[in-house]
């Protein structure tokens, strides 16, 4: 991989489609102006005929021009949540028995029915007989189906990315997400940074400062020239209130493991999550001497209430099983998980219980337990969340979470990886960012 610093961003070239949508749109101009004449002159005595301008648009779409009668007609369709490809056959005139034949395709069926929103189908048909079917299946795969003899063939063509190693650095004014947009980065990138990544270590609604600085050295994908998607973060540093946290990713050559790290070959991954829902504000703190708010006397508060709208989602801190899910005295709905080794979390005050929020249930970390709410002795929408080990109580916001290591027997290939990737991250402290390499 040869090492190419630069310091301006790479731009994309313009989209050659949009040439067409300039051709098209000069080609219905005429259309709309003979349709606004021929609509403002009607017959004396008879009512103006209704014209449809969506049809004469289509009719003059040089994609479709002469050929309406004469040969195949081709049409673009875009995949609507819940949209079948029997439903989108019928909306545009293909003979729906067509889709059980291209069912029996070897290999065809799963290809051919996972549809998901937004993507594209383009089809050929001649008087409702189809003649070819293309949909991109991924970025790097395209399903081709064309007919052939009293049948189709299906071949699947590979698109492939060419992959650029980017370096950005941002100063917080406002929040991560604004600074990381005005560096370049997407949304998705900017979600890894703060949920996979420095997530267990730092609170983004609580913890950030303007001032703080965010370094990143990150795939983008391009392909034949055009900007498709970011990639993998490959190292990252977040400068908070002073406080330096660097992780970079780590992917042993046998893929026994991978995720992200720090320098010295720690889990960025903690066992658990800091806060187990997207909160507000802190309403009430760990305290052994609290005034209650409801009774007027000291009481010790031993968990931390996190306020929030009713029905926010409250996710499992950390893998285990559910050991109770009820309602619990002045608790309200309330959830206890067994994580083992004597820990055990509780979530109080539930609006209602969650899928995974059932007792006996296994739960992952982040699964939807319950939702927010004010059951039980409480004096609005929030989360009560304890933090227990061997019974005793400890302040969830400070506890030291334990987190995963590097195996031993992958030290030597994660200091080598980690390494380069630290060097890469070094530069942009130097104010070198833009293009690092291309592969």
């Amino acid at each position: 991989m040869a090492i190419d610093i630069r310091g301006a961003a790479r731009v994309a070239p313009r989209p050659v489609a949009a040439g067409r949508r300039l051709l098209l749109a000069a080609s219905v101009v005429p259309v709309a102006v003979t349709a606004m004449l021929f609509i403002s002159a009607p017959p004396a005595h008879d009512p103006p005929a209704f014209l449809d301008l969506t049809d004469l648009a289509a009719a003059t779409d040089p994609l479709n021009a002469g050929i309406a009668d004469a040969g195949p007609r081709r049409v673009e369709v875009t995949v609507k949540r819940n949209d079948t490809l029997d439903r989108i056959f019928r909306s545009v005139g293909v003979d729906i028995a067509t889709v059980s034949e291209l069912r029996r395709l070897p290999d065809a069926r799963k290809a051919i029915d996972l549809l998901r929103p937004g993507d594209i189908i383009t089809l050929t048909h001649m008087d409702g007989a189809l003649q070819s079917l293309n949909r991109r299946i991924s970025d790097t795969l395209t399903l081709s189906v064309s007919r052939a003899g009293g049948g189709f063939a299906i071949n699947y063509i590979e698109n492939p990315l060419e992959v650029e190693i980017a370096a950005t650095r941002a100063r917080i004014d406002s929040s991560l997400f604004a600074a990381g947009r005005d560096a370049g980065m997407s949304a998705e990138t900017i979600m890894v940074l703060a949920n996979e990544i420095f997530g267990w270590d730092i609170d983004f609604a609580l913890d950030i400062r303007r001032g703080d600085q965010i370094s990143v050295i990150y795939q983008r994908k391009f392909q034949d020239g055009r900007y498709v998607s970011d990639g993998r973060i490959l190292a990252a540093e977040f400068v908070n209130q002073g406080r330096t946290h660097r992780a970079v990713w780590f992917e042993s050559a046998d893929g026994a493991v991978r995720g992200y790290f720090t320098p010295d070959g720690r889990g960025m991954r903690k066992a658990f999550l800091r806060a187990p829902l997207d909160f507000t504000r802190i309403s009430s703190g760990f305290n052994p001497r609290r005034l209650h708010p409801i009774s007027g006397r000291v009481r010790a508060h031993q968990g931390v209430d996190y306020a929030a709208p009713t029905g926010t989602p409250i996710w499992a801190a950390g893998d285990g099983r559910v050991q109770f899910a009820a309602r619990k005295g002045g608790y309200g709905n309330t959830v206890i998980i067994d994580h083992g080794r004597g820990v055990t979390t509780l979530y109080a005050h539930m609006s209602r219980f969650g899928k995974g929020g059932r007792t006996g249930r296994s739960v992952k970390q982040g699964d939807i337990i319950g939702y927010v709410g004010s059951t039980g002795a409480s004096t609005g929408p929030h989360l009560h969340y304890e933090y227990r080990v061997n019974g005793q109580h400890k302040n969830p916001s400070t506890v030291p979470l334990p987190n995963s290591e590097v195996p031993t027997r992958y030290a030597a290939e994660f200091r080598a990886t980690a390494g380069a990737a630290l060097a890469q991250l070094q530069l942009t402290d130097q104010g070198q960012t833009g293009l690092v390499a291309r592969n």
